[in-house]
């Protein structure tokens, strides 16, 4: 890949692809595949849904890439579409959830449960922050998640996340505190910076992605 392809701007990279240059939207999923990741894993609390989810939220964009006027930053549109699929995918969890109710109590719930907890007694050492950590933000509320991820890890303002989930900029603020206020007990001062380098998404998994996706386009 050229010098002149790595500097070009998002909006650059979706005019040419949308002329034809599909092979370009490799660069935009590359560049924005471990944010989304974040987020669509602390929406939907399992990896191998939010990998699901992020290739179908690369698909969808794919195919409306022509309507993006450039209202807002690519990545608030993206992130929009990724948590517009992974609701869709919450809805149809609880709806598998009820279904299976009637049929057996272990399967009752489809959704993922809190089975990280630490056995009693386990010691988290140093070695196990980064554990501990997907440990916290999985045990926050799925409404608290997304707006600490947006806000804390990805460092999106208060303007774009209320965007891309819906809310209004008070409802943002009032979730980021609460979140904190539920983080702040068990974890430490490290939280944003290994928090950073939680579930990564390189080598081999965002390979894997590009493609499945560049398969289907």
């Amino acid at each position: 890949m050229s010098t002149a392809t790595v500097e070009l701007s998002d909006e650059a990279i979706i005019q040419r692809v949308v002329q034809g240059e599909t092979a370009l939207f490799e660069r935009i999923m590359r560049r924005h595949n471990q944010r989304l990741y974040r987020l669509t894993r602390a929406m939907l609390r399992d990896d191998h849904d939010a990998e699901d989810a992020l290739q179908e939220t690369y698909i969808r964009a794919f195919q409306h890439l022509a309507q993006f006027e450039g209202r807002s930053r690519f990545f608030t549109w993206l992130a929009h579409i990724a948590v517009n699929e992974c609701r869709a995918r919450i809805r149809r969890r609880r709806r598998l959830a009820s279904r299976e109710t009637r049929m057996s109590s272990q399967d009752a719930d489809a959704l993922p449960a809190d089975r990280d907890a630490p056995p009693p007694g386990q010691r988290v050492a140093a070695a196990e922050l980064g554990e501990m950590i997907a440990r916290a933000l999985d045990g926050l509320p799925r409404q608290l998640r997304a707006v600490f991820v947006l806000r804390e890890v990805e460092g999106m303002g208060t303007g774009d996340t209320a965007l891309c989930l819906g809310l209004t900029p008070a409802n943002v603020k009032v979730r980021l505190h609460r979140a904190r206020r539920q983080l702040q007990d068990s974890l430490s001062a490290t939280l944003g910076e290994e928090a950073r380098r939680l579930h990564a998404f390189d080598g081999e998994r965002c390979d894997r992605i590009i493609r499945e996706v560049m398969g289907r386009i």
